[in-house]
């Protein structure tokens, strides 16, 4: 008994002993990856280097560590870096699978183009050029519309029988979506049962929208009987996705019905399905459709995310319930534990569209002492509100407003806006207004012959000179014209 007591023990002890390795094993898995990530995207240095050195302090790293590490990397769309992961194990004699060198395709195609994602193709024995890497790089092609190409390869991949698989024809069938050929979907799906490829849900709501673009309605809604007999399982997203084509048919009453049968589905798991469902309802007026998910968003998820109120404020607000709007508001705000100035724009647009502009500016000083900086949607707003005005300064200061925080163009004015701004300085004659813009743009990148052209034409209407209009045009590669000398010599003689 003593013995089987003292065996129990032992083997106790080790289960212990192991658990405890794994763990730190783990850690120090952890440790590296937070190594890896504070170098954030920086180009600067090569993420091998700090492989590299956790080696030299005496540490281990697997092939799958790293593996696992690229997977992180590629979901944070850091690709340079997971690259670089690839040619750490290159260089450690390290073989690649087969999935892994669809993997590494498809981030060189991201990071440096489809020229040497295909030279990477080009390059790989012909043992791995199989489903997955042929897979990867039809992929590729998919992405970036080119048709003739994906054409081609999946005729070379079906010689091969490298095209048997539901991916395949997806990419595909998404391809031809893209590019404005929804008549091919059917056909599509047609020849993928012809091989007993088993179409996935993904197939079914792209033959669903096919059918929508064709004005098909009655087929889209028949797919949702193809899949069941096909014993394809619905899930709420097709049911979305029914819902909303019925809506922009302007088929309510049938939307309606499909977003009840969504509800009473038992996959609604996450907030997103809620979130969808409040949005839809809206589009259909249907004010009760939104406060019964509403109360079921809140009953499944009692912390509610800024997000789900951001749903519910855009719903409100496409409904025209300016009362629910800021009760809503009110409610959000006295709970959030971050403030989102993206559910202040709701509120804002909803002033500026009854024209409470004062309101409007209240709240976005209110929101700004609270932590919540206007962003460009913020200013975007106000400055068409004001441009529609004939605000002109106002609008201006917006725009400069944006002008100060812009980083790596991520906003731009649109060209009805620009367009508007030249047109009323150039009115009024306002030289100072004019310029003030050019600066703003030039942060753009958005200065052109046409800005040229009106800022030249404002200088005449006020009767100033600019002597250095032909230098200042020089710089920015704007070509001058015989015309557009003579316009110019009125502002710049010589």
């Amino acid at each position: 008994m003593m013995k089987t007591d003292t065996l129990w023990k032992n083997k106790k002890k080790e289960r212990e002993r192991k658990t405890e390795n794994k763990k730190k094993k783990g850690e120090k898995n952890t440790d590296l990856y937070r190594r890896l990530s504070a170098l954030g995207s920086r180009t600067d240095v090569n993420v091998g280097d700090t492989i590299d050195e956790w080696v030299k302090e005496g540490k281990s790293v697997t092939k799958s560590a790293i593996l696992g590490y690229i997977r992180e990397l590629r979901k944070y769309k850091k690709h340079d870096h997971a690259i670089q992961l690839f040619e750490w194990l290159d260089k450690r004699g390290r073989d690649l699978s087969h999935g892994d060198h669809a993997v590494r395709l498809d981030l060189i195609a991201k990071a440096k183009g489809l020229d040497s994602a295909e030279k990477y193709f080009m390059s790989l024995p012909e043992s791995s050029k199989n489903k997955f890497t042929y897979g990867a790089l039809l992929n590729c092609y998919c992405v970036e519309k080119m048709t003739d190409k994906a054409m081609d390869l999946l005729e070379k991949m079906k010689k091969l029988n490298c095209a048997s698989t539901c991916l395949v024809y997806n990419n595909i069938i998404s391809l031809h979506m893209k590019v404005g050929e929804p008549e091919k979907v059917p056909s599509l799906v047609k020849e993928m049962k012809e091989k007993s490829i088993t179409p996935n849900v993904h197939t079914y709501c792209a033959l669903i929208n096919s059918y929508a673009l064709l004005k098909d309605i009655d087929r889209a809604e028949g797919v949702l009987e193809e899949m069941k007999k096909d014993g394809v399982r619905c899930d709420w997203s097709t049911y979305a996705n029914l819902a909303s084509i019925y809506i922009k048919a302007g088929h309510f009453d049938k939307a309606n019905s499909t977003l009840k049968e969504m509800e009473k589905r038992n996959d609604l798991r996450e907030p997103k399905a809620f979130h969808i469902l409040i949005g839809l309802y809206s589009h259909t007026s249907n004010r009760l459709g939104v406060d019964r998910v509403w109360s079921s968003l809140k009953a499944a998820f009692p912390k509610l995310s800024n997000r789900c109120y951001l749903h519910k404020l855009q719903a409100l607000h496409r409904l025209g319930d300016t009362d629910g709007l800021k009760k809503c508001f009110e409610e959000w705000e006295s709970n959030c534990a971050n403030y989102d100035i993206r559910l202040v724009n709701v509120l804002i647009e909803s002033y500026l569209n009854r024209e409470m502009v004062k309101e409007a500016e209240a709240l976005r000083e209110a929101a700004e002492k609270k932590g919540g900086k206007p962003n460009f949607r913020t200013l975007e707003m106000l400055m068409n509100f004001y441009l529609k005005k004939r605000q002109v300064d106002s609008a201006l200061k917006c725009l400069g407003s944006a002008a100060s925080r812009l980083k790596d163009n991520e906003w731009k004015p649109s060209e009805d806006s620009v367009s508007m701004f030249l047109k009323y300085l150039e009115e009024e004659k306002d030289v100072d207004g004019a310029e003030n813009l050019f600066k703003s743009l030039k942060k753009f990148r958005s200065t052109n012959t046409e800005v040229y052209e009106s800022l030249i034409r404002t200088y005449i209407a006020a009767e100033k000179k600019e002597p250095r209009m032909r230098i200042r045009m020089k710089e920015d590669g704007i070509e001058i014209t015989p015309g557009f000398n003579k316009l110019i010599g009125k502002v710049c003689p010589g």
